[in-house]
């Protein structure tokens, strides 16, 4: 299992534990330097390599992967941002077992390799980079080189993703025993290049006494629900979609056919009039049902096998949405709100909070993106991570903020950031897709927290399905049952 993201404080712990139960720390090092100097012998031809070192336990890993490609007939060159007589530990012994020179490490010896080796700074960052040490990364970025850093690339704060001053654009991160969120969160994930993952030895059986929150979204987290041979569709849960005026009906189609095409086994879209005449031109196997406002709302989902609701795309911001909401918040329905129905509760969030502690916990899925978020919970400062755990726990809601890295936490404290996709989904009623993907998956009877990040998941698989430019949201359900069939083949 390699879903935890552990922060550089709980990596370090996780090597202190390794080292007690009678791992040698040195083996360790070896071994970071091993996976290493292996990948770039493994996909550059031979030429000349830059290490650049640090004057930490990530120089000491540079110092390995140099020896180690020395002793293959690479033609080596090594940097050091300190003396030598500086270094410490286990540092300092891989430094003594390095045979040739060592260099003051400078910005102007960037420009002449192919190919150079970040082992400058690595995950733990306790300031910003700044003066002779941000020429030299700026050197390393302009060089033109492939650059392969060690564990993080220097500059990104493994524990948030940020940009500590400047940082190194990385063309492949190798990292060890767990990813860190830094190499999934952006900025500084984006700056990671290809990530991989190496063993170096560290025993599982270590994170039992770590306490671990965080996890990378993978489908080893969750099981998709199952249909029984003998299944009614009603086995499958009933969703409802509710749809805004008749001319701003698109973004509630779009859920209406992600949760079908997720499994639901009914899919209802629900508004006025008018509205459903325009759906009626577009749909055939989703059905349709007259609820204009709250009172009629209400009434539809006193139908208990309705089960799950869809509540925000294309809705219309204010007062009557927000009406909608507060009703079928006093319903027994599992709810999706998004879009318009976070917005419409902009000026008053405590009221909308208030709601969701009424009911069943677990039982809410927020699906903000930035700007929706923000005007729901205001400014919040801190790591992507701990801005939307902080969200869950004030709103008592599941909440999913949506982005490259999107971000999906529990009242509880417990998150999963999910990075499939691709910049395609960046696009107008992707997100209303994912409403409706996360209610046919709340509707089956998933987990809220499980659904929303198993949702996001399959979201971005299926826009990876897409493989090409030009995506439009439209495309999206129809990638969604390949995706589902492949995940039920793997788990085979």
């Amino acid at each position: 299992m390699v879903q935890e993201l552990l922060s550089p404080k709980q990596m370090a712990v996780a090597d202190r534990l390794a080292i007690e139960s009678g791992v040698n720390s040195l083996t360790l090092m070896e071994s970071a330097g091993q996976a290493v100097a292996y990948e770039v012998g493994r996909r550059f031809p031979l030429q000349p390599v830059l290490v650049l070192c640090g004057p930490g336990n990530n120089g000491g890993d540079g110092f390995v992967v140099a020896r180690l490609l020395s002793e293959r007939s690479w033609p080596v060159r090594v940097g050091l941002t300190c003396a030598k007589s500086d270094l410490s530990g286990d540092a300092a012994i891989m430094a003594r077992m390095w045979s040739g020179a060592v260099e003051t490490a400078a910005p102007g010896m960037c420009h002449d390799f192919g190919i150079i080796v970040d082992a400058l700074l690595g995950a733990g960052l306790s300031r910003d980079i700044e003066g002779g040490l941000a020429d030299l990364v700026a050197a390393v970025n302009e060089s033109g080189a492939q650059v392969v850093a060690v564990d993080m690339p220097s500059g990104v704060d493994g524990a948030t993703g940020a940009v500590r001053g400047v940082a190194v654009r990385a063309d492949l991160t190798v990292t060890f025993f767990r990813h860190k969120p830094g190499h999934l969160l952006l900025p500084g994930g984006g700056l990671c290049g290809e990530l991989l993952l190496a063993d170096i030895g560290i025993p599982d059986a270590v994170l039992t006494e770590i306490d671990i929150s965080l996890y990378e979204n993978d489908p080893r987290l969750w099981s998709l629900p199952a249909r029984k041979a003998d299944g009614h569709k009603f086995d499958a849960g009933h969703c409802v979609v509710i749809s805004g005026d008749a001319l701003h009906t698109g973004a509630a189609r779009l859920s209406a056919l992600g949760a079908a095409r997720s499994g639901a086994g009914l899919v209802t879209i629900a508004g006025g009039r008018d509205a459903l005449l325009v759906h009626a031109a577009h749909v055939t196997a989703i059905m349709l049902a007259e609820a204009d406002d709250a009172a009629a709302l209400g009434t539809l989902l006193d139908d208990t096998r309705k089960n799950a609701l869809v509540l925000g795309p294309g809705a219309g911001v204010g007062e009557a949405t927000r009406e909608m909401v507060l009703a079928a918040l006093e319903s027994h329905a599992r709810l999706v709100i998004d879009a318009d129905a976070l917005t419409s509760f902009a000026d008053q969030p405590e009221a909308l909070f208030a709601a969701i502690g009424k009911r069943e916990p677990e039982s809410v899925v927020l699906t903000p993106h930035t700007g929706e978020f923000r005007r729901l919970f205001g400014e919040v400062e801190g790591a992507k991570t701990d801005m939307t755990i902080a969200a869950a726990q004030r709103s008592g809601a599941i909440v999913l903020l949506k982005g490259a890295d999107t971000v999906i936490a529990h009242p509880q404290g417990r998150a999963v950031v999910n990075r499939t996709g691709t910049p395609v989904l960046a696009t107008a009623g992707a997100g209303d897709v994912l409403a409706g993907l996360i209610g046919g998956l709340l509707a089956q009877g998933m987990e809220a927290f499980e659904a929303a990040y198993a949702g996001a998941y399959i979201h971005g698989r299926a826009a990876e399905g897409f493989g090409k430019p030009g995506m439009m949201a439209d495309d999206l359900p129809d990638l969604i049952p390949e995706v589902l069939a492949d995940l039920s083949v793997a788990r085979l």
